[in-house]
């Protein structure tokens, strides 16, 4: 089965630096996060990221339901890109990249994540009509709380 894919890109009016230290930082992801979802860091916090680093939280997606994720930094090289993967939650996959670039204006940020569903009847109408379109709104929340930590962005673009 082909994964899924959601593709979010953001200019930051900022520099690389700048941008990567705040992305890096895991302990900035409830910054980012729709409050509703609970989002909550169950590991130890660490003051660099990198290859290998496991990093454990709590969230509430949907329904109230409390889920366990255990993510793995795979892939690091600062400061243009780095990878987290899924290792244990809610996904059969979840590879998500992280990719910055200076640019005019400042900082493009771009996130591209590919996932898919457990193995279970109608996946493809539940991402569909469930799971596609939440992300979606995670990722549209993630924009607009980038927009206030950095303000005077005026370019976004993606959705696929």
């Amino acid at each position: 089965m082909k994964p899924y894919t959601l593709e979010r890109t953001i200019v930051l009016p900022t520099d690389l630096e700048t941008a990567w230290d705040f992305f890096s930082d895991p302990g900035n992801l409830p910054k980012i996060t729709p409050p509703a979802m609970d989002f909550r860091i169950t590991s130890e916090p660490q003051d660099v990221t990198y290859a290998g680093q496991i990093i454990t939280y709590t969230l509430r997606p949907m329904l109230g339901m409390t889920v366990a994720w255990t993510t793995e930094i795979t892939h690091v090289s600062k400061p243009g890109f780095f990878v987290d993967e899924q290792r244990f939650g809610p996904y059969r996959f979840w590879h998500h990249q992280h990719f910055f670039r200076q640019v005019d204006g400042g900082v493009e940020v771009r996130d591209l994540v590919h996932y898919l569903l457990p193995h279970i009847q109608f996946s493809g109408l539940l991402n569909r009509l469930i799971i596609k379109p939440r992300l979606k709104r995670i990722f549209d929340y993630r924009i607009q709380a980038l927009q206030k930590i950095f303000p005077h962005n005026e370019t976004i673009r993606g959705d696929t």
